[in-house]
Formats: C-alpha cells, structure tokens, sequence
C-alpha cells in the first residue's frame, strides 16, 4: 500500500507542478498533461490551470503565469496558489536553450 502516492504523483504531474519534499511548501513546475483543470479548494476557491500551445511536439514549458505574474523561476509556491486563482503553461517545442 502507498497510502495514495502514487494516484497523487500522476494527479500533481498531470496538473504541471510537483511538491519538492514533504513539509515543504514548494512546487517543481514540469509540463502538464492536462489541457485544463479546476481544482476545488477547501476555502471555497478555485485554482484554475490552463495550457496554451499544447501540442505533441510541445513539450517544454515556454512561461508561466500565477495570478496574472510571470514566474521568473521554475518553483512554484503554496503561498501563490492556496487562496485559489489561475496558472497558465504557455508551452513550445523549443527548448529555450
């Protein structure tokens, strides 16, 4: 038994984003699987994911925005996403480099 781990880890995965530790409260950005989502959240609020570009061959992330800000890092933050809101993936086949 995983006690749901592993139902957790493609559901966090398939969202875009992964908690680093357990206890902590950052989230690795990856590349969702999902072209939307809705979560609802205990408070009553909603966090929204959206995936802009998705395609087969777009699999590397090209931005992020939480709330209407462009993440400058690839760390996401309970902080940002625990009183609900928005994420948008804007995603490329091109790797950035």
């Amino acid at each position: 038994d995983d006690a749901g781990q592993m139902s957790a880890w493609y559901v966090f995965s398939a969202l875009g984003f992964y908690p680093v530790c357990p206890g902590s409260d950052q989230y690795s950005i990856g590349s969702p699987l999902v072209k939307s989502a809705t979560i609802n959240l205990e408070n009553g609020k909603q966090l929204i994911v959206e995936v802009k570009n998705q395609h087969v061959e777009n699999v590397y992330v090209e931005k992020v925005i939480v709330n209407g800000k462009l993440k400058k890092d690839k760390i996401l933050l309970h902080s940002e996403i625990s009183d609900g809101g928005r994420i948008i993936f804007y995603m490329s086949n091109n790797t950035g480099k």
